[in-house]
């Protein structure tokens, strides 16, 4: 059994369904999260880390239907990340840092569900040195991308660089874009979506838009159409700030959400039949099966030198042909169609 170790820094809330009233909350938490122990419950409950409608509990306390419960979950210590022989595609590398084109499909660093085959894995088999700012089990990672998000990830080799660029993240000089392929088109060239974000009240996966009161925060994206189709667009998208999932959750408020993005817009694949139809030749083939979301380019000042740097990363594969497949059957000027 892995041991129980601090707890997380952010919580994770949900909403009590009518089916599981009149339950003790330690039991309840237990059976919604088995990894943990009964016991280890009642001890996150006891330092009052649970809150039930913004109220600490006791561990005997029944919850009720629609109540807003948020936990601090103990971190759980699988020990220190095991290299790994996985393939990585390195964009730049120096002695302070390296740049990785993350494919899509691959968790960032070890978690629940996901204790191997990891960015991290591969890193510690591919690099002699990492930063260990971030912890023993994410050992050179400074941000992160979706797991089915692809392209370009920063990684620091030594403390120093770490913290450089940290330092950059919170002072918003590194810049980012994305291009996304979404499904509708917004209805302007360009504009920029302000809107707070925070958990989704009942779907602990998701985040939401939600008011300062329901622990919505500070997001800006911009975004620019750079291809339209019919019923579909590419766009640029630059993160102004950096909330989780914040330009699929962006997108799918204006109505234009991510293609093949299972979360935001209910689907995790696109076909070329919905493209041409349902019963065409080879409608069945899969486009694509993760959302359509690829981190493209950033720029920063390089942690050591101060040197400004920029890096890009082609659209991957599976995007492109997306693409092709949009140009060759959705255009906009096809004749006799709107």
């Amino acid at each position: 059994m892995p041991r129980e170790r601090s707890l997380s820094e952010e919580p994770t809330e949900f909403v009590v369904k009518a089916r599981v009233e009149a339950r003790r909350i330690d039991h309840y938490l237990h059976s919604r999260f088995p990894d943990y122990s009964r016991s280890v419950f009642q001890k996150v409950i006891d330092a009052g880390a649970v809150l039930v409608n913004g109220q600490p509990v006791k561990a005997s306390y029944k919850v009720q239907q629609d109540d807003v419960i948020r936990v601090w979950l103990p971190t759980l210590d699988h020990g220190p990340p095991k290299a790994e022989e996985i393939p990585l595609s390195f964009v730049y590398e120096d002695e302070a840092l390296a740049v990785v084109d993350k494919p899509p499909g691959m968790v960032v660093h070890p978690a629940k569900g996901n204790w191997s085959g990891t960015l991290v894995n591969a890193l510690q088999f591919h690099l002699d040195e990492l930063s260990s700012a971030s912890g023993e089990h994410r050992p050179g990672i400074v941000h992160r991308l979706d797991r089915d998000t692809s392209g370009l990830i920063l990684v620091a080799k030594a403390d120093g660089a770490h913290f450089a660029l940290a330092r950059q993240f919170e002072e918003r000089t590194i810049h980012k874009q994305y291009l996304a392929i979404v499904s509708g088109a917004p209805g302007r060239d360009s504009d920029y979506i302000e809107k707070l974000i925070g958990p989704h009240p009942t779907h602990r996966e998701k985040m939401a838009i939600r008011r300062p009161e329901d622990g919505g925060k500070e997001a800006v994206t911009f975004y620019r159409v750079v291809e339209r189709f019919r019923g579909y667009a590419l766009l640029l998208c630059e993160p102004k700030t950096g909330r989780t999932h914040q330009i699929r959750v962006h997108l799918a408020h204006i109505g234009c959400p991510i293609v093949a993005d299972k979360l935001y817009a209910g689907r995790d694949r696109l076909t070329l039949g919905d493209l041409i139809g349902p019963d065409s030749p080879d409608a069945d083939r899969v486009l694509i099966d993760r959302q359509a979301l690829h981190a493209h380019r950033l720029w920063l000042s390089h942690p050591k030198t101060g040197a400004p740097m920029e890096l890009t990363s082609p659209l991957p594969a599976d995007m492109a042909g997306v693409l092709d497949a949009l140009r060759a059957h959705r255009p906009l000027d096809e004749p006799g169609r709107r």
